[in-house]
């Protein structure tokens, strides 16, 4: 007798419970008319199953992808994992290499929790070295296997050896096709697995039949190979070239079909639902930690442009310092990129820095004011700063933000005895600035019997002092309501080194 779950809810307590029963049964205490939840049509035929499907690993491969997929694999657990070849790198006859390179996957496969169904591709397979060295670790390069009603289909397109390109069914393999499919005619659904999408090459000796064969009944035909996801309709069918786990790719992302995913697909009584996962986007319940967010949120941004002071506002040529501190106990790779300016031409020492931990770069930042123009009437410099955590055991940690920058005017701050009474005089010898930005909304400025403001700085042992004359024809308050809905004075003081 199977063992099912009891669902229990009194009010708002859930309690679960293992049981015998023939039937699933859920008891819903709720005394009110209305209901918190939509239906309770509940999603559990027990023909429904769910498999994930890997892509090509090889082929140009990049160090670490396919591995980072099994622990996401593992994250989702399948019921099991089928694939489309293209496992090894291959082409050689070399024994001991072959011998290696199938250690070094099968070391993968290991430590996949769910079942895995090898399928070859032409890195598996290009030469009778490499296809009997295929046949002595998994026996049969093409096979069948019915699960819950539904026909899987796994094929050898390289059955003649031809390499990238010209994928084959040879007479034999076909025999055993149109056998297995006769002998599975009434299954729910044929699900097809080969390397090369054979659908778009030439001289591919008896596919064109396999097709036909195929016509009358629902199936999927999954291939890999040239690493580029794309779905057609064809021969009453869903025809789907799948892109890489980790084989070599410009990774141009969903436009151009390159990217890293795993297919994850739900057999239902109408047929399989597929989602592509990418593997960028599956993560664990570790995705963000309290260290995390120690070492990103609760600290500055890492990098930050070092502020410089410049007597004449028009100066031509400019040096600062990028400063990037590492706080973290990991390697911290920062990339950086600065954007078009008109007026400020610069350059960076360097922009890809890798930052040992607790430790500083710093990297020179030359700015060239071409035209000569004063501060005032340039744009900040604007450089994207890209920073990323190098952990050992867990995937990397980026993070991204936007540096604006503008030197400082070099402003002199006298220092003077002051009082503090509310008087101006002791001011009269101050160097005052007045303050020409008067946009806002609702804003109506008409000159300078309308509204006027002036600001002047100094400082003793002790205190920074700040003066302030304004001058406003109307003045409207608000007792009760809050300081930004009535004339007000902000004063902010910022400590960034940015000047925005």
């Amino acid at each position: 007798m199977k063992k099912l779950l009891f669902l229990a809810i009194f009010s708002s307590l859930v309690f679960l419970s293992n049981a015998q029963s023939d039937d699933a049964r859920i008891i819903i205490d709720i005394p009110s008319s209305q209901k918190p939840w939509n239906h309770i049509n509940w999603n559990d035929s027990e023909s429904q199953f769910q498999f994930a499907i890997v892509t090509d690993r090889t082929g140009g491969h990049r160090p670490g992808v396919f591995p980072m997929g099994i622990k996401k694999l593992n994250l989702l657990q399948p019921e099991f994992v089928m694939s489309v070849g293209d496992l090894i790198e291959g082409y050689t006859e070399d024994d001991a290499r072959l011998n290696a390179e199938w250690k070094e996957f099968m070391g993968f496969i290991d430590s996949l929790q769910a079942p895995f169904f090898y399928v070859p591709g032409n890195h598996d397979i290009t030469n009778a070295v490499m296809a009997e060295k295929w046949k002595e670790l998994f026996g049969v390069s093409y096979y069948h296997f019915v699960y819950k009603d539904i026909l899987f289909l796994c094929l050898n397109s390289e059955d003649n050896h031809r390499g990238a390109g010209r994928g084959t069914i040879d007479d034999e393999q076909f025999e055993y096709i149109e056998k297995t499919l006769q002998e599975n005619s009434e299954v729910k659904h044929t699900m097809v697995f080969m390397h090369q999408p054979l659908w778009v090459q030439e001289d591919t000796k008896r596919w064109k039949d396999v097709e036909a064969l195929l016509a009358n009944r629902p199936h999927y035909v999954f291939a890999g190979h040239y690493h580029r996801y794309w779905k057609t309709n064809r021969n009453q069918g869903n025809y789907i070239a799948l892109a890489t786990t980790g084989g070599g790719s410009p990774l141009r992302g969903r436009a151009y079909g390159e990217f890293d995913h795993v297919v994850w697909v739900t057999m239902t009584e109408q047929g399989p639902i597929l989602a592509n996962l990418f593997l960028d986007g599956i993560w664990d319940e570790n995705v963000v930690t309290n260290e995390l967010v120690d070492l990103v949120r609760n600290k500055p941004f890492p990098v930050k442009i070092e502020p410089i002071y410049i007597e004449a506002s028009n100066q031509e040529n400019i040096k600062t310092t990028i400063k990037i501190i590492n706080n973290g106990d990991n390697q911290m790779k920062v990339v950086l990129k600065g954007l078009i300016n008109r007026s400020l031409h610069y350059e960076l020492e360097k922009d890809d820095i890798l930052v040992e931990p607790n430790d500083v770069q710093e990297v020179t930042l030359n700015i060239h004011n071409i035209n000569h123009k004063a501060l005032n009437d340039l744009q900040p410099i604007q450089v994207d700063a890209e920073i990323t955590y190098v952990f050992e055991h867990k995937p990397d940690v980026s993070f991204s933000d936007r540096l604006h920058y503008l030197p400082f005017p070099k402003n002199t701050i006298q220092s003077s005895k002051i009082k503090l009474d509310g008087n101006l005089k002791d001011w009269k010898d101050s160097k005052w600035t007045a303050v020409t930005d008067r946009s806002g909304s609702p804003f109506n400025y008409k000159g300078s019997d309308d509204f006027s403001m002036q600001f002047a700085t100094s400082y003793d042992q002790s205190n920074l002092y700040l003066a302030i004359k304004i001058k406003d024809d109307e003045i409207y308050t608000n007792e009760n309501g809050s300081y930004w809905s009535q004339d007000a004075l902000l004063i902010g003081l910022d400590p960034r080194s940015e000047h925005i």
